[in-house]
């Protein structure tokens, strides 16, 4: 008889699955994957499309991003490579999607039901910021980070970043540890190819 502990399960992990939706509630959006990562982006693009200093954002991998029901529309800069998808009613700004990284998804996370415990990871185009603008991220880039930077943040985020109802400091578990190692989350940094993120993947719009 086997008397090895089974792994814990990530979705568990994280209190999954997690609902959101716009604000008057015509699409509705199921998460059931964890976050790759949480960032705030400063740019000036960013500043304008949220009304705000900065947006917020959740990458959340394609395979645990779910529309449930209503047809969310393209608005914003309707670019070739980023998609930023809006509810057609009350034109909340819900998702971006960026040409050629299908594997995730930059969710806004005001759109979940409960995030009162989302916090930036990361913050980027912080040169652009505003002069009173500031966030407890844990990491700041003048710009855009280092390619090669990207899956340390991302290790990092799994271990230390707190999650729903989560103590910040909750050590990785088993399950989440190998869930990142599979390369599940689609992350892996490839010796054939060019870095999985390119320079606009990790823009936080």
């Amino acid at each position: 008889m086997s008397t090895s502990n089974p792994s814990p399960d990530p979705a568990s992990d994280w209190q999954l699955p997690w609902s959101g939706g716009c604000r008057c509630g015509q699409v509705r959006l199921r998460i059931s994957a964890p976050p790759l990562l949480s960032m705030a982006c400063h740019c000036t693009g960013c500043q304008t499309m949220s009304a705000s200093a900065f947006s917020l954002s959740l990458a959340i991998p394609s395979t645990g991003f779910e529309v449930v029901s209503g047809e969310p529309v393209v608005g914003g800069l309707h670019g070739e490579e980023s998609h930023h998808y809006f509810c057609p009613h009350c034109k909340s700004w819900m998702f971006t999607r960026t040409e050629g990284l299908d594997y995730f998804v930059n969710l806004r996370p005001s759109m979940l039901d409960e995030h009162a415990w989302v916090a930036p990871f990361v913050e980027t185009w912080t040169d652009e910021k505003l002069p009173w603008a500031a966030t407890s991220a844990k990491h700041s880039f003048g710009a855009l980070p280092a390619m090669d930077a990207f899956p340390a943040l991302i290790e990092a985020y799994a271990r230390e970043a707190p999650g729903p109802r989560r103590r910040p400091d909750q050590a990785l578990s088993a399950g989440r540890r190998a869930l990142l190692q599979s390369g599940a989350i689609g992350m892996q940094m490839s010796h054939s190819k060019a870095p999985v993120f390119s320079s606009k993947a990790p823009h936080a719009g």
